[in-house]
């Protein structure tokens, strides 16, 4: 949702002059570029345990942070308090990190003018530092958000939604589960919901402005079974409002929670060693995440310590494979109008027809590679500084179906829910937990298979895909990227079969 710009500054209790001067108290001891990040969440969250509300919590969050570049180095301060004094303080406290040194010139609107003039003059064009010579791109992201290209409907407001009717929804959700299975001993459901407030305004003169809405509802089900038990969870989040809660949704989520149980009672660790894997659509794409997103991040990239370093323009995988990571899909849960820098969310096409074509930037790492930006800036809240991050991660359709891919496997096993993954960036060795998948047999999902590891390398696992299922799926789920800070991402992949990795098992 994009509000009228007058609200943003009420909001904040601040002027657009007073925005100019801010930026210039940020640049006020050298500096090359400034900008403003100004945030305000209400966020409230209902648990439902064996029928009861046992936990039930509003919170607010409110504050600025500021942030002064020079060259490599980067000077951060945030405050809670957005009056002008304490602005001001947080201002000149990141320019003395960023410039390593004490004193300030003392800014005034007429030196504020000449100090911002004097950095957007150097910042209009820059040179590569790879040796490409003079070359511009775009840096500057000028103009007003645009409410008709929101990706971020919101129809009812989380903040005005009456506390007894997401009890109602929770205890609708609970009987629909509680219906379609009788060895159910516990079902614990939850519904969080935020609205988020930002402003920006950086030393390029840009002023950027929404209100960002995201829901989350999930399930944990927990089953016994002749002394035995499983557990199975499910999730649902979009950037939209408390409208996401519809019957549907919750039909939905009580099939999934409730289906291939029975298989997971039968399941078993298979014999493990190095075998064909066969990745199911969707929920998969935590690998694609881990294992292959982060190595495109262009910190890692900059740095030389992602394994993928210094290889765009490199053949990484068979030709037809598209990997994007995107902000630019409506109501999901990885959408940016724009990023935590102020640049345009956008598409990102990281590997095309199996060449790498572009790591994912934020304006740092863009300046370094004399590229533009690629809206992936992003920040836990106003008390991190934006680094590079994914937003909707996914890997795009081929021409296969899944049938005929499963099909090619003699011996191997079919995947389709990962947790507790580990990767490391440099060397791109990766091992994820599975918590349910299938045998294959002479082309046949048989047994089911549970509690093995998938182990193998990133690079290599993305030139060992062979074959790409028509059925490109994003999971809706709660997913959340850690680096340090946490943001919501969202991820997806098609049917897809690995020549080989190992699987850990007995």
């Amino acid at each position: 949702m994009i509000k009228d710009k007058q609200y943003y500054l009420d909001t904040f209790g601040v002027k657009e002059s007073d925005l100019e001067l801010l930026a210039a108290e940020g640049l006020s001891c050298g500096g090359d570029f400034t900008d403003i990040f100004f945030e305000n969440t209400s966020f409230s969250n209902i648990l439902l345990r064996d029928g009861e509300v046992t936990s039930a919590r509003m919170s607010l969050d409110y504050g600025a942070g500021i942030r002064v570049l020079e060259g490599e180095k980067t000077g951060y301060s945030y405050t809670e308090n957005t009056s002008v004094e304490s602005l001001r303080q947080a201002a000149r406290a990141a320019a003395k990190i960023a410039m390593g040194k004490g004193g300030a010139v003392e800014v005034t609107p007429r030196s504020a003018a000449a100090i911002l003039k004097d950095a957007r003059d150097r910042a209009a064009t820059y040179v590569t530092a790879q040796g490409n010579g003079d070359r511009k791109v775009r840096k500057f992201f000028t103009g007003s958000p645009n409410p008709a290209a929101d990706r971020y409907p919101m129809q009812s407001d989380w903040t005005k939604e009456d506390t007894k009717t997401l009890i109602s929804v929770l205890s609708s959700l609970r009987d629909k589960i509680s219906r379609r299975d009788s060895t159910i001993v516990k079902i614990l459901a939850r519904i969080s919901g935020q609205v988020t407030d930002v402003l920006m305004f950086n030393s390029f003169g840009e002023m950027k402005y929404d209100t960002r809405p995201l829901g989350e509802i999930s399930t944990s089900v927990i089953y016994s079974r002749g002394g035995r038990t499983e557990n199975k969870t499910v999730s649902r989040s979009f950037r939209c409002g408390s409208e996401m809660l519809s019957e549907s949704l919750l039909d939905e989520i009580a099939v999934q929670v409730t289906s291939g149980i029975d298989e997971r009672f039968e399941a078993s660790r298979p014999k493990g060693g190095k075998m064909p894997v066969v990745m199911g659509a969707g929920a998969s794409g935590i690998l694609l995440h881990e294992a292959m997103g982060h190595a495109f991040e262009a910190d890692f990239n900059r740095k030389g310590q992602s394994i993928f370093s210094g290889k765009i323009g490199e053949r990484v995988c068979a030709k037809g494979i598209n990997i994007v990571d995107d902000g630019t899909i409506k109501g999901n849960r990885g959408a940016v109008n724009f990023d935590d820098e102020g640049v345009p969310g956008q598409r990102t096409c990281m590997v095309e027809d199996g060449i790498l074509t572009s790591y994912l930037h934020d304006r740092i790492s863009a300046r370094w590679f004399g590229v533009s930006p690629t809206g992936n800036g992003r920040r836990e809240s106003f008390r991190y500084n934006p680094i590079p991050r994914m937003r909707a991660t996914y890997m795009e359709s081929g021409d296969a179906s899944r049938e005929d891919i499963i099909s090619t496997v003699k011996k191997g096993v079919f995947v389709d829910e990962f947790s507790n993954g580990q990767v490391l960036i440099g060397e791109g060795d990766f091992t994820f937990y599975v918590k349910s998948g299938f045998l294959i047999e002479n082309g046949r999902l048989t047994a089911p298979v549970k509690d093995i590891n998938i182990i193998g390398n990133g690079p290599r696992a993305l030139a060992d895909i062979i074959a790409v299922g028509s059925d490109s799926k994003i999971d809706d789920g709660t997913w959340t990227c850690g680096k340090g800070q946490s943001v919501p991402v969202s991820c997806g992949i098609p049917t897809v079969l690995v020549r080989e990795l190992t699987v850990g098992g007995n």
